[in-house]
């Protein structure tokens, strides 16, 4: 899968249909083609009101992860816009399957919304879960993040260059982190053993903190986390980045080369890209409230700045937009999980 496709998937086309509805602030024309008057009035005047508590965002990974500290900075600006709090609940478990399975059951009212990730559309693929995209009707897609190659700052790995050539002197004894499998992170780690024809041993964590946390604690030897969730620890000198699985170096790292200009090897540019989801029986009406909320916290001032001084990545689309890189995401990944020897 090359990087033109991932582009294809967050360059989304379509905006969303504005609902007759007009719980958001966004009624427009609610006059019938035909003519019929009372229809008409009685459209205009339907209102929703929702919500009248507060609302569940389930976070399917660890608490102090990527996703999770993306989606806490997204609702506290979605608070402001939705009228009621929102709790952040994380549900770990099976890569994300545990998170993803309880949203995608829980009542459709509109108050259980789910950050989901890009594993939602590669864990099915591996028979890990039966959920899909399918099960869920989009709000908002909030962020594209490329991957790293990363170990400790006393690693004998200086450059990846060596890093890989240490690899493939020693096949299977290169402990990667990384956040479950069939995770995004364990894609891109299998991903790049088949393009430099490598061989890792695979270590699961729930989560990217945790396997960060266990690189610093020297039980892995390294992590194909984001620029996110290792740039505290790089910035404090305890890890080291060798270089971005992207076709571009990060912001966030300054100075860190791709992986390509550092070894000559072009893999696949696997990366998470985050967005909130509700249950697909929810009713439409509801569906515009969060749409409204999410989408105005996502280009919040102060979400951005979050986003931009943590390292993680803004990519902001619509219900339309969020749907077509679902399902595009799930096409290629039926692809590519099978090429990569992957599927149980």
């Amino acid at each position: 899968m090359e990087r033109g496709s991932w582009r294809k998937w967050v360059a989304s086309a379509a905006v969303v249909g504005m609902l007759a509805l007009t719980a958001c602030g966004g009624g427009g024309n609610t006059s019938s083609s035909g003519g019929d008057d009372k229809a008409s009035a009685a459209s205009s005047e339907t209102k929703t009101d929702f919500p009248k508590k507060s609302v569940n965002l389930i976070v399917p990974y660890a608490a102090g992860g990527g996703t999770d500290a993306t989606a806490r900075a997204l609702a506290k600006e979605a608070e402001k816009h939705l009228g009621q709090s929102i709790a952040v609940v994380n549900k770990t478990g099976g890569g994300g399957a545990v998170g993803f399975t309880e949203g995608a059951t829980a009542k459709p009212d509109g108050y259980t919304v789910t950050m989901v990730t890009v594993e939602l559309t590669t864990l099915h693929h591996l028979n890990l879960t039966p959920v899909t995209y399918k099960e869920f009707k989009p709000i908002a897609q909030i962020n594209f993040d490329p991957a790293t190659i990363t170990v400790r700052a006393d690693s004998p790995w200086k450059t990846a260059q060596e890093f890989i050539d240490y690899a493939k002197a020693h096949p299977g004894e290169v402990k990667v982190g990384n956040s479950g499998p069939g995770s995004i992170w364990h894609l891109s780690a299998a991903a790049l053993e088949k393009d430099a024809g490598l061989k890792f041993n695979h270590v699961p964590f729930d989560g990217a903190a945790p396997a960060v946390t266990a690189l610093l604690g020297g039980h892995i030897d390294a992590v194909p986390v984001s620029p996110a969730e290792v740039k505290a620890q790089v910035d404090a000198g305890k890890l080291r980045t060798l270089a971005i699985v992207d076709d571009k170096p990060s912001d966030a790292l300054p100075g860190v080369k791709t992986l390509e200009e550092e070894t000559g090897i072009k893999t696949t540019y696997l990366g998470p890209w985050r967005g909130v989801v509700v249950p697909k029986d929810t009713p439409d009406d509801v569906v515009q409230v969060l749409t409204d909320a999410f989408m105005k916290a996502a280009d919040e001032p102060a979400f951005k700045e979050y986003m931009n001084n943590n390292g993680l990545g803004i990519v902001i689309k619509d219900g339309a937009g969020f749907e077509k890189l679902m399902e595009e995401a799930d096409q290629s990944f039926g692809e590519l999980i099978p090429a990569l020897g992957l599927v149980k």
